[in-house]
């Protein structure tokens, strides 16, 4: 799970921070649960998702890591462009990453009674570890490909998709380079259509 892309592509909407954030924990019509403006969120995560997979880089940096993951794949280019945000100058300076990370896991607390039982339950190990100003660092990312593996049905060992991850760094650097200025056009796109409904 991307949480820094699905964060920083909330363009500092609270609500919408939320509903991106939370929307992988919310199936079929649980989302109606929400306020319309969450409903929102979990729309344009939904958006970002679908448009991310059938990315040309995208296809391309799942090559690196289907050989050791198979249809993990996805999931493991979705973290690696969390890395690449968060080393990303332009967008996320370090200064700015930090404020960030603070501000959006507080903003998150401020809904903790509308979150779903296991987004609240992560949610004190996400700020606790800082996940996504963690995302930077080799260590914070064999973290993440270890909790995917643990989740993932077929996978018992996240070494092989860090070896490549290492092995192919520039490979997978030049891919986000193409996908993450599309994303975000695309996105700032989605939340303009959303909000003038």
């Amino acid at each position: 799970m991307n949480f820094l892309a699905h964060a920083y592509l909330s363009f500092n909407q609270p609500d919408i921070l939320v509903g991106n954030m939370i929307s992988d924990f919310v199936k079929g019509r649980k989302k109606f649960d929400y306020s319309f403006a969450i409903q929102q969120g979990i729309q344009l995560h939904r958006a970002i998702d679908a448009f991310t997979d059938v990315h040309a880089a995208t296809h391309e940096a799942k090559k690196v890591f289907k050989p050791f993951v198979g249809l993990y794949a996805g999931a493991f280019v979705d973290v690696i462009y969390d890395h690449f945000l968060a080393t990303d100058n332009t967008e996320l300076p370090e200064e700015k990453l930090q404020n960030f990370a603070t501000n959006t896991y507080q903003t998150l607390y401020l809904y903790n009674d509308v979150l779903p039982a296991k987004f609240a339950m992560m949610l004190p190990y996400m700020r606790s570890q800082n996940w996504l100003y963690n995302y930077k660092f080799n260590q914070g990312m064999a973290n993440s490909f270890e909790g995917l593996t643990r989740r993932a049905k077929f996978l018992d060992n996240s070494k092989p998709a860090y070896n490549a991850f290492e092995k192919e760094y520039q490979t997978l650097q030049s891919c986000y380079a193409v996908f993450f200025p599309d994303v975000k056009t695309f996105a700032h796109y989605q939340l303009k259509e959303l909000l003038s409904t």
